[in-house]
């Protein structure tokens, strides 16, 4: 495992003052049984605290959910008017257009956008959380619904509001914002069949979400009698390069191929070169679908056959939902989910 930390990245200056939220270091204390200035000395200098006192400690910390305030100590107010968005990354435009969407919301309300990275692995992914949480945030928006369990507890003992993206799920943190990643690939798998396709291979990076599409796709294939013949995974985020070098083993391994389904556009457009280098005809002989309907995705030759999804609105939806429940008092949230769809786009390639 890498011990590289993601990325984390404050877009504008936030206020220079604190929200005291979730568990408190006198509660680690009671919780553990000792006094609280033992507490600050375990967290502080573990190494002139006994080994049980320190795991005593360390147990009531990880039961309360107490984070270490990073932030001006001293300084105590309601709000530190400072929301968080986690991403995988910043190289996708889908992400782009999300983070403008939520900076715009949160920047007419008077918040600012703390953005950080956590790549594809749930591991990074809880590593940024808590870093997060020591910045006392009004308010948290995740990338999809797939968690550890110990960034699921966390964030539910934070007292901070939280809005999953970019997916859907019967068991949110807190909201969930998106769309479901199953109903994408039914939704390809029924495109394609009605055009006659029948011999269906998967080019995908290595993302839980795509992998959410992509099983949606084989579940709805197999009813009608159809399977994938091959998957290509490559590393994230696709690239053009990865997209080609799939393609290139995809038609290798099975010539006859009549129907390849992305999880990019990206992988998609080097798809589509590749099969031109190789003199293999689009839509004629095969069929190429991407995800996202990127700003070129409509230039490539042929045009390409996409999904559409709102990557801003998601963004702004999300905001919202984060200032309404700052400004509902207990009892009067906002919903708990709100699912945006997306939209199947047909092109020529296809």
């Amino acid at each position: 495992m890498e011990s590289k930390r993601p990325d984390l990245r404050i877009l504008t200056t936030p206020t220079a003052q604190v929200q005291v939220s979730g568990a408190t270091l006198v509660d680690v204390a009671r919780v553990a049984g000792v006094s609280p200035i033992t507490v600050s000395r375990a967290l502080n200098h573990p190494h002139l605290v006994r080994p049980n006192t320190l795991a005593k400690v360390q147990a009531a910390v990880q039961e309360t959910g107490y984070v270490k305030n990073m932030l001006a100590g001293g300084l105590v107010s309601s709000r530190t008017k400072l929301v968080a968005l986690m991403l995988p990354t910043i190289s996708n435009q889908i992400f782009a257009d999300m983070i403008q969407g939520t900076s715009d919301t949160l920047t007419e309300a008077g918040y600012q956008l703390l953005l950080g990275f956590s790549g594809y692995e749930e591991w990074r992914e809880e590593i940024l959380v808590e870093t997060i949480l020591s910045r006392r945030p009004d308010g948290i928006i995740l990338t999809g619904t797939l968690h550890t369990d110990n960034t699921r507890r966390r964030l539910k003992l934070a007292n901070t509001p939280v809005v999953e993206t970019w997916d859907m799920t019967t068991t949110p943190i807190d909201m969930v914002i998106g769309f479901s990643h199953e109903e994408v690939g039914h939704a390809t798998a029924a495109h394609l069949l009605q055009r006659g396709c029948r011999r269906f291979a998967i080019l995908t990076a290595s993302d839980p979400r795509a992998a959410r599409r992509n099983q949606g796709l084989q579940v709805a294939l197999a009813k009608q009698g159809v399977s994938v013949l091959a998957t290509h995974v490559a590393p994230v985020p696709g690239t053009l390069p990865l997209g080609r070098e799939g393609m290139a083993q995809l038609l290798q391994a099975h010539p006859a191929l009549d129907a390849v389904v992305c999880s990019s556009d990206t992988l998609a457009h080097g798809a589509l070169i590749e099969a031109a280098s190789r003199g293999v005809r689009v839509p004629e002989q095969l069929k190429v679908v991407g995800f996202g309907d990127l700003n070129f995705s409509s230039h490539t030759v042929p045009p390409l056959t996409t999904v559409r999804v709102d990557g801003a609105r998601i963004g702004t939806l999300a905001a919202q939902a984060i200032l309404e429940r700052l400004e509902h008092t207990a009892g009067q949230q906002p919903a708990r989910a709100i699912n945006t769809g997306f939209e199947l786009v047909p092109r020529g390639s296809s």
